[in-house]
């Protein structure tokens, strides 16, 4: 199948939209099973995201659970030994139990790739919009180039990220955000300054947010950055604002930060009112997010895609809402209590006291810094078994 014509000219079994990691990977776990997997994004591939180029240890835990383990070595990720983090007047120095950094452009292509493989039919540069459903199917509007054509699907997979619109015009679904959330925002630079080691994540904390700083499996640096909005409106733009809380810190001046095009996210930490609707199922970003640190995004998006895939194969089978419930249930034990810890780490961000504190504690308590990264890292479950 090459085309939309084609694809309108079929029922499938379940359509993913979206083609992030939560999408492409749960789209590739359905189509093991013998399903007719549709899987659309709008972007075109590969493509640069804000954020989200560290994978921590749950992460590759779940990649190794659906045998994916070496995917992320072939493409030459760089793997991640520790966490500096520095504020004004203080630094410490915390290992990392595992994960790698690797470009978003080449880890969410070799998904892509690796659902293909499976079976997945996939269309980039395709726009989505959630039609009618009746007793048998849900409709799903594609525009590609101009042309449009109504699709359909026993079910529809919601994986759309932090902003998707796909469920936007649905009563009573909603994606707050929390009161104060910050912004995300982040940009790519071909030279990287000496100080920024390989397998080095280092983190900059100041009042008005956050700098993370990793170096990528081609040798460019990825600069990522939560903020408070009034931070960025002061500074004149992300690039000054990070390259204000940087300084601040005493890193040396990266050349060219402050200049540099950014993008920018809408608020980070939200939360989807509910994740299902008649014969849709929502996961990853497009469900919740709150502000990550070293990986956490990544493996909360991995864990909802395996978890979701014999729920999707039993609703594309018979569509009861039930199983709607089942998996907001499911999705809190597995992804929502686990972001219960960053919750907390964002709130300590906020206030300049608390940061350097922490900041000792863990120079000054090595051990509390490994408790943190532990449940930070830990393999995700389901039902107490491995996903």
């Amino acid at each position: 199948m090459t085309n939309l014509t084609e694809a309108a000219g079929r029922t499938w079994d379940v359509i993913v939209v979206g083609a992030g990691p939560a999408g492409a990977l749960a789209a590739r776990q359905i189509a093991l099973q013998g399903a007719a997997v549709l899987l659309v994004d709008r972007a075109s591939f590969p493509r640069w995201k804000v954020c989200g180029c560290c994978l921590n240890a749950s992460a590759l835990s779940t990649l190794a659970s659906v045998s994916l383990g070496n995917l992320t070595a072939n493409l030459g990720a760089v793997p991640l030994k520790r966490l500096l983090l520095a504020a004004r007047g203080c630094r410490a120095e915390v290992a990392l139990p595992g994960g790698v950094s690797l470009s978003r452009e080449a880890f969410d292509a070799a998904l892509i790739e690796a659902a293909v493989a499976s079976g997945v039919q996939f269309f980039s540069e395709t726009n989505a919009t959630l039609g009618m459903a009746n007793l048998e199917h849900r409709e799903v509007v594609l525009t590609q180039a101009g042309r449009q054509v109504a699709v359909q699907a026993r079910l529809v997979l919601a994986a759309d990220g932090l902003g998707g619109k796909l469920l936007a015009r649905q009563d009573d679904f909603s994606a707050v955000a929390a009161k104060n959330s910050r912004i995300g925002a982040g940009v790519v630079l071909q030279k990287v300054p000496e100080f920024i080691e390989p397998g080095s994540v280092l983190m900059a904390c100041s009042a008005g947010g956050y700098v993370g700083l990793v170096r990528l499996e081609d040798g460019r640096l990825d600069v990522a950055a939560a903020f408070d909005r009034q931070t960025v409106v002061a500074a004149g733009g992300p690039g000054p604002a990070a390259s204000n809380i940087i300084a601040e810190v005493g890193w040396p001046v990266i050349e060219g930060l402050a200049e540099m095009p950014w993008r920018g996210t809408a608020a980070l930490t939200r939360q989807a009112s509910r994740l299902s609707c008649d014969r849709v199922l929502v996961l990853g970003d497009a469900a919740g997010y709150v502000e990550p640190f070293t990986g956490e995004g990544i493996a909360w998006a991995l864990a909802s895609a395996v978890a979701i895939a014999p729920l999707a194969l039993r609703a594309a089978e018979r569509w009861d809402a039930k199983i709607g419930k089942e998996w907001s249930d499911k999705y809190h034990n597995i992804v929502t209590n686990r972001q219960s810890t960053c919750r907390l780490v964002a709130r300590v961000l906020r206030y300049p006291v608390l940061v350097r504190l922490a900041i000792q504690l863990l120079r000054y308590k090595p051990s509390l810094a490994q408790s943190i990264m532990r449940r930070l890292n830990a393999p995700s479950t389901s039902q107490g078994n491995p996903l």
